[in-house]
């Protein structure tokens, strides 16, 4: 579906193409600079719009159609110098179009990529900082790993192994990189049990488990689900209050596996719930964290052909599930 076309965009774009591509037939001109420039204007106004390069292609094209329909009913003759004239104007429209369309795609993706690398250095340094000033004092001999200092070293720690595996996760996904092979659901969530349980104390929160039955596979790339998992603990321990709990789950049916994350963060507005998964976008009141969890999660989920989907359960918490499609289980040679 393509988005709505604005006053702006039809009057800037193809109405303006129309008037110059008059004057050109009029003066038996073989190009005009001006259609150029309104092209290229008419590329990067779709692009801020939200237009593919297809459909930006198919204005054109539109325009050809419409002009040599119209010439037909009304039995207007149309040379060949003039419909030569008409076909290179358009292919000079388009291609300076397309030009400027990917100029303004490329520029938006490097102001992205320097936007997240920002953050991202941003959010390390504060990590560092808070771990260092941890370890120092407790260098000093005057207080116990064991109290809150060490607590919050061990949670400076944990948050820098999350930056660090989301953006290597982020990597491997914009790259293409996947190992795909069978994941048996109820070993990989075990192996992913202990250092979830740590992030959890740390948290002040329980972490009740059920990995369902064994045999159960998926195929998928067992660093991006486990990094999807993450995510989705690690944004409930961060909003469920000491002394509550998160769930962690899995369940299946012939065709499906789910893994569910339960908190109980109170449940979540409208406003939060229509941001969720949109890069960028923090939750959370102290506006800690990059804002990309959760859309990393989705990419990750939806790389290996799955979904990802929350549910509010308002005014105990919410559950995010991961559904992926379940494979046969292999079966062992003797």
């Amino acid at each position: 579906m393509a988005p709505q076309a604005t006053n702006e965009g039809i009057e800037n774009g193809i109405l303006r193409f129309l008037g110059e591509l008059v004057e050109t037939l009029r003066e038996r001109l073989h190009s005009n600079a001006a259609i150029d420039e309104r092209a290229s204007r008419h590329g990067g106004t779709r692009f801020e719009s939200g237009f593919s390069v297809s459909q930006l292609v198919h204005d054109y094209g539109d325009v050809c159609q419409v002009v040599t329909g119209l010439a037909i009913e009304s039995g207007a003759p149309v040379t060949t110098e003039e419909y030569r004239t008409l076909n290179g104007c358009l292919d000079d429209a388009i291609a300076a179009a397309v030009t400027e369309h990917a100029r303004a795609a490329e520029s938006a993706t490097a102001d992205r990529n320097t936007e997240r690398l920002g953050v991202l250095a941003h959010e390390l340094r504060n990590q560092l900082n808070s771990a260092l000033l941890a370890y120092d004092i407790l260098r000093g001999g005057t207080v116990s790993i064991g109290g809150s200092t060490g607590s919050v070293l061990g949670r400076s720690l944990l948050a820098l192994r999350s930056l660090v595996e989301r953006s290597l996760v982020e990597v491997r996904l914009d790259v293409g990189l996947h190992e795909v092979h069978p994941i048996d659901v109820a070993g990989f969530l075990a192996r992913l049990e202990p250092a979830e349980v740590i992030a959890a104390n740390s948290a002040q929160v329980a972490l009740p488990t059920d990995f369902g039955a064994d045999g159960v596979s998926i195929q998928g790339d067992e660093q991006l689900l486990g990094s999807a998992v993450t995510n989705l603990l690690q944004n409930a321990f961060k909003f469920t209050p000491p002394g509550k709990q998160v769930s962690l789950r899995a369940s299946a049916t012939p065709e499906l596996v789910a893994i569910e994350v339960e908190d109980q963060c109170g449940g979540i507005s409208d406003h939060v719930m229509s941001g969720l998964f949109k890069a960028f976008h923090q939750g959370s009141h102290d506006r800690t964290g990059l804002g990309l969890g959760l859309v990393i999660s989705m990419r990750a989920v939806e790389s290996m052909h799955g979904h990802i989907s929350v549910r509010n359960k308002s005014p105990v918490g919410c559950v995010f599930s991961i559904e992926l499609p379940r494979i046969a289980s292999p079966v062992l040679a003797v």
